[in-house]
């Protein structure tokens, strides 16, 4: 009987390891990068949304809000890698920076940054923000754009986003979510508002999943340069198509000879005159001999 008491002590002592070492992991390799569906203050957190001045490429489909600020690394991921997936399934990403405030007197971000966040948020331009996130920061001058410091208007502009993001954070702040930038916002099919903070790619999946998005997407077309036309598709064949004679300009005709008429076709050059007299034959060579053979 004590035999029996001990090795059953051991075993709910080694089902008590397993299940703490399973709960464990199911929380740190799965449940944390799950995002969460948002159950308070949800009309607060759809009012913020609308009300700020985000960018989009279009599309017009249900929206999908990302929110981050420039030098974010993880935020330039995502919407290089991602951003093309969700709008293959239909969704319309809306992109929401700002310009991080001061932290213990130091600086995070540059004058050239708080100006272009308050020109995004004043005119909504998504080609100054394709500009802006294709060109490296430290290269980025915000060139013919006004200046946010020592500006009173888009200096509040400016502000505004930080507050923005304040307020954000604070409505999402019973929802157990750790805010981590870039922090995305959806609503999934049955229209429950998600939350996730999206700084660690695997959490990229659920997002995915949730709008129905592919895990990749073809290659881009190529754009052809300006003036050269796209190359002509072939049939369902595979057969190359016939392609139309080029437009080409006319040839500047040689000093002294006549215009030709665009509308009459040239009449072929005449072959070239035979010399009258015919050219003298060479001169047979003259035989060399030497001691024993004979070379011509």
């Amino acid at each position: 009987m004590r035999r029996f008491f001990v090795w059953s002590a051991l075993a709910a002592l080694l089902g008590l390891i397993l299940a703490v070492g399973g709960f464990w992991a199911y929380q740190h390799f799965y449940a944390r990068f799950q995002p969460v569906t948002v159950t308070r203050n949800q009309a607060v957190i759809q009012q913020l949304l609308d009300e700020s001045s985000w960018l989009s490429a279009g599309g017009g489909g249900e929206p999908l809000y990302i929110i981050g600020y420039r030098d974010s690394a993880a935020m330039q991921r995502y919407e290089r890698e991602e951003a093309p997936k969700l709008r293959a399934a239909g969704v319309e990403v809306r992109i929401i920076v700002f310009a991080r405030p001061d932290r213990e007197g130091l600086a995070q971000s540059t004058a050239a940054e708080r100006a272009t966040v308050a020109e995004l948020w004043l005119t909504r331009d998504w080609t100054l923000y394709q500009r802006w996130t294709a060109t490296p920061s430290n290269n980025w001058s915000a060139a013919g754009i006004p200046g946010a410091d020592g500006n009173l208007a888009r200096g509040a502009v400016v502000e505004a986003g930080r507050d923005f993001v304040g307020a954000l954070n604070e409505a999402l702040g019973g929802e157990g979510l750790r805010i981590s930038y870039p922090l995305v916002i959806w609503r999934d099919r049955e229209g429950y508002m998600k939350a996730c903070a999206c700084s660690d790619s695997r959490s990229w999946a659920f997002v995915r999943d949730d709008l129905d998005a592919p895990d990749r997407v073809g290659p881009a077309a190529v754009a052809a340069p300006d003036g050269v036309p796209p190359p002509m598709a072939y049939p369902g064949d595979g057969s190359p198509e016939t392609l139309p004679y080029p437009t080409l300009p006319p040839i500047t005709p040689a000093d002294g000879a006549p215009i030709p008429d665009p509308g009459v076709t040239p009449a072929p050059a005449p072959p070239p005159a035979r010399p009258a007299t015919p050219p003298p034959p060479r001169k047979a060579p003259q035989p060399k001999k030497q001691d024993d053979t004979t070379f011509f």
